[in-house]
């Protein structure tokens, strides 16, 4: 097994009320509630639910003091990624390699331990104020030392795993960022997209997709494109203040049945643009899915020289026009929907005009 990166071991999420974002994960999109952190176990000022559904593991963590400086994130910010940590298999040669090439330490090597045993991990901060933290597990038996089980179940929709975490910089950052994460991370450039993939008649944005070897990690990295009107990319900036976490994409392996339980469970997608499905057959060819039912689910589809894919994208989980989800099933294609672009990018500038950022 690779001593460097492995998988993504979770993703953590800075919210205003953890006790409540866990209930809308748990019955929006079908979470467990697995473990808990908080007062009642040892941790004073801040508590943290893990919500997981096959291998998709989050953390939900809200502050409780004032002054502690997650409230200041927060306030910049709203509810939000603020961790994307990876499982590792030598802490110490990753962390080396990362702050040698020029990484910000966030916290060293340390230990978190318990009566089940210990946990190494350490933490460099990347674009934002969004971290990566490295998980070297050890075989320790649980999610990580200091949580208690706590067991509430969700009604699961199918959530497979963590496809890609796409993250959005400011303009004419995304070639940094792309040289930052081979040279720290050993993730290499995967796919790249310029504004004439990605655009309609008023806004654009550019993006490449870094990726470990396995494509078990992908990390878009968005930044706009000058258009007649704001980037999408653009508004999340401005919304979050800084550079982000835009969206995370989980897999399924079975789009319909996904999609069909989480708009009864009342999640929120955008709408496909009027004529998308009078032409999207001749381009995407035979799917094994019923295309009437994908119509009815309003689900894109797209493909490339290995296959096709479907997916759909929910509106912003929070009132702030930043973080979203996305779903995606893979029919042998490894692309990211370059087909779907610009109907996506049409039914963003109609949210974008509704919210007067356009």
């Amino acid at each position: 097994m690779s001593k460097g990166l492995q998988r993504i071991h979770h993703v953590e999420l800075v919210v205003g009320n953890a006790k409540q974002a866990a209930y809308f994960y748990r019955k929006a999109f079908g979470f467990d509630q697995v473990a808990y952190r908080g007062p009642e176990n040892g941790t004073a000022d801040r508590v943290s639910y893990v919500m997981r559904q096959s291998d998709i593991w989050m953390i939900l963590t809200t502050p409780l003091r004032h002054d502690d400086p997650l409230n200041t994130w927060l306030n910049r910010h709203g509810d939000g990624v603020r961790d994307v940590a990876f499982e590792v298999g030598d802490i110490d040669a990753v962390y080396a390699k990362a702050t040698a090439a020029g990484a910000v330490a966030e916290q060293e090597p340390a230990v978190w331990n318990d009566a089940a045993g210990a946990v190494r991990h350490a933490s460099i901060q990347t674009y934002g104020e969004v971290l990566h933290t490295f998980v070297q597990r050890d075989g320790y038996p649980g999610f990580l030392p200091g949580f208690e089980i706590e067991e509430i179940k969700g009604d699961g929709v199918g959530l497979q795993c963590i496809d890609h975490v796409v993250g959005n910089v400011a303009d004419h950052q995304m070639d940094q960022w792309v040289k930052w994460y081979h040279d720290t991370l050993g993730l290499d450039r995967f796919v790249s997209y310029d504004d004439k993939d990605i655009c309609t008649d008023f806004t654009a944005l550019r993006s490449t997709v870094v990726a470990s070897d396995d494509r078990a990690i992908k990390i878009p990295i968005n930044e706009p494109a000058e258009g007649l009107k704001k980037s999408q990319i653009q508004e999340y900036i401005d919304a979050n203040l800084t550079a982000g976490v835009q969206h995370m994409a989980l897999t399924t392996d079975d789009i319909l049945a996904t999609i069909a339980a989480l708009r009864a469970n009342g999640v929120e997608f955008l709408a496909v643009p009027a004529g998308y499905y009078d032409t999207v057959w001749e381009r995407v060819g035979e799917v094994k899915e019923d295309r009437e039912r994908i119509k009815q689910l309003g689900i894109l589809v797209d493909h490339d020289e290995k296959g096709y894919l479907l997916q759909l994208f929910t509106r912003p989980l929070q009132d702030r026009p930043t973080l979203f989800i996305e779903i995606i099933q893979r029919r042998g294609s490894d692309s990211f929907g370059k087909g779907n672009f610009r109907a996506l990018f049409e039914t963003i500038e109609q949210e974008q005009a509704l919210r007067g950022n356009l």
